[in-house]
């Protein structure tokens, strides 16, 4: 299967559609090291995320990007997944990575730490635009969800 990358964002704040809370379900910050590592790859492996299979250079290279904040996504006190978003030139801010670990898929956790992801994002000093791009190899509700919340496909000038 041919893989298709859809690029996505939100140009205000007032478009996120948040999901119902789900009681249990936060943010919270983290540096960067292992943990993201470890996170990355236990995520990623199924849809063969580029970062699952990261050399210890690529990592060093990820891990020390000064504009990138990385969040744990936590579910009744056990790490449930990670997100990390990146501030970059202009005002943007690029969520990086959203994912749960694969034993909290399904459970209803996605849409609520998607949420709180997004509403991160926007709260950071000067954001003007939340893009990310997801693609056919992610799990299948991602696109599904990332509209739902309110993202809408744009395209990039070649």
């Amino acid at each position: 299967m041919e893989e298709i990358v859809t690029q996505l964002e939100m140009t205000a704040a007032d478009q996120l559609n948040p999901a119902p809370a789900v009681d249990g379900v936060a943010l919270q910050p983290t540096g960067p090291g292992p943990v993201i590592r470890d996170l990355h790859v236990r995520i990623g492996t199924p849809y063969r995320w580029p970062s699952a299979s990261r050399t210890d250079e690529d990592w060093e290279s990820w891990l020390a990007e000064p504009n990138r904040r990385y969040r744990l996504i936590e579910y009744r006190g056990d790490v449930a997944g990670a997100a990390d978003v990146e501030s970059q030139p202009g005002g943007d801010v690029e969520i990086t990575t959203f994912g749960l670990l694969p034993e909290f898929v399904g459970k209803g956790l996605g849409g609520y730490a998607l949420t709180l992801v997004v509403a991160d994002a926007w709260a950071l000093p000067g954001t003007k635009r939340v893009w990310l791009h997801t693609s056919t190899l992610d799990h299948p509700n991602a696109l599904p969800n990332y509209l739902r919340r309110g993202f809408r496909g744009f395209s990039r000038p070649a």
